[in-house]
């Protein structure tokens, strides 16, 4: 049976938590393979919102397993606060539908707060993170020095592991100015945490191979966006995390031959949050006119989204480096009512044509765009479940931008709501 791995293929925001929980209903596991609770996913399933940032969008359907896989950070006391909320909107969850791999790294209130003061305290270009302590738990994770799930069981191997870290962060926070970590405070609030946690605990490489021997479908999602890729981003405003398809494999455990199909969530328009460059950003009205109508905002951080026409050049890239099958494309409908649209189909950078993003930040933050412009329609494509419920100009639109990006439409989406969205490919077909 097929499986395949989610990717946002722009900055994130690009709607991959109503993407993902559609597939969802063809899949039979959903596994979340990167990121922590700085991710933001927000679904409206018959008019009932849900806000999701650590635990997989499939958590929301029964019958399916959903999975956090090692390459995702995981804040304890977070996953049970959501966890808990989720309930009280009527979600089941139990060890029967979720389950956490027991080599997954832990956030520690250490990680957060060191995030913080470091943020607060930069005097160079700040790299906009949430705060939520994501980059310090990676950070540890390959200095050899985390805590991570299967150590919550043993109490001295918990000491070991806390031990270890704080020679480390305690000679950060002296540095930062901060306080010394409370060794003894932070072990009892493990302790606390680890009778809620350790239920869901499992060798998830294990249990996915498995799955996948059986024949089960397996949908792979990540969180943010390929241009925030620690590798492939637009560096140093980036995520501490691997985020384009191949952390799929990495980040649970299954080797890249069961992947079958990459879908790439792709937004009409682009948008980032935070710092970093962004070439096709609008700070004008039409810029305030696209935040207005997509409700560009956080649903993590409540941050405002800078917004801008749709970027090719980066999504070509993005679709490269993800060997991204087929797209996604979202929020068409937020383009409606505009007389004219322009893309993005290159960069002058100093004089000189590009048809990539360089590496060098200086060189990417001095590029300029380049535009196409195309015409606008002034029908609503909201809702739209065929192509036949499409304007002719939005029918071109979608149609330009597969050539631009060198890439299929796989599915095209017309609102939030899960079942307005027109289905091209199915992914999940042999």
């Amino acid at each position: 049976m097929a499986n395949v791995v989610v990717v946002g293929a722009q900055w994130g925001d690009e709607g991959k938590g109503k993407i993902v929980d559609w597939l969802s209903e063809r899949a039979d596991v959903i596994a979340r393979f990167q990121g922590g609770h700085n991710a933001g996913h927000t679904l409206v399933i018959d008019g009932k919102v849900y806000k999701l940032s650590l635990l997989p969008s499939g958590i929301v359907r029964g019958g399916k397993l959903s999975v956090i896989g090692n390459g995702v950070v995981l804040d304890p006391w977070h996953l049970v606060e959501e966890i808990e909320k989720l309930r009280g909107q009527g979600v089941e969850i139990s060890p029967g539908n979720l389950m956490i791999a027991e080599n997954t790294p832990l956030i520690l209130p250490i990680h957060g707060e060191l995030d913080r003061a470091r943020e607060n305290q930069s005097t160079v270009a700040k790299i906009g993170t949430t705060g939520r302590g994501i980059g310090p738990a990676y950070e540890d994770k390959v200095g050899r020095r985390s805590v991570r799930v299967a150590d919550l069981a043993d109490e001295t191997t918990l000491e070991l592991r806390v031990d270890r870290a704080l020679v480390h962060h305690d000679a950060l926070r002296r540095g930062l100015g901060l306080d010394p970590v409370d060794r003894d405070a932070l072990l009892a609030a493990l302790h606390e945490i680890a009778r809620q946690v350790l239920p869901y605990a499992a060798p998830v490489w294990k249990v996915l191979n498995e799955k996948r021997r059986a024949g089960k479908r397996i949908l792979f999602e990540g969180a943010q966006g390929a241009l925030l890729d620690i590798d492939f981003g637009t560096y140093p405003f980036v995520t501490s995390s691997n985020v384009i398809a191949g952390q799929a494999a990495t980040g649970t455990g299954i080797g890249p031959g069961a992947i079958d199909f990459v879908l790439g969530i792709v937004k009409a328009y682009t948008t980032r949050v935070g710092e970093g460059p962004f070439p096709a950003e609008l700070k004008d009205e039409t810029g305030q006119r696209l935040g207005e109508r997509g409700h560009e905002f956080g649903t993590v951080t409540g941050r405002k989204r800078r917004c801008g026409w749709f970027d090719a050049v980066l999504v070509r890239q993005t679709c490269a480096t993800s060997g991204v099958s087929g797209i996604a494309l979202t929020k068409l409908d937020v383009l409606d009512g505009f007389d004219e649209l322009k893309i993005c189909v290159g960069y002058e950078l100093d004089g000189t044509a590009l048809d990539h993003l360089p590496t060098a930040a200086d060189q990417q933050a001095r590029c300029k765009p380049v535009y196409e412009t195309m015409p606008g329609w002034q029908e609503s494509t909201e809702g739209a479940r065929s192509w036949a419920d499409l304007p002719a100009n939005a029918i071109k639109y979608v149609r330009r931008v597969e050539e631009l990006i060198d890439c299929p439409v796989a599915l095209l989406s017309t609102s939030p709501e899960r079942e307005d969205t027109i289905l091209v490919t199915d992914p999940f077909s042999d």
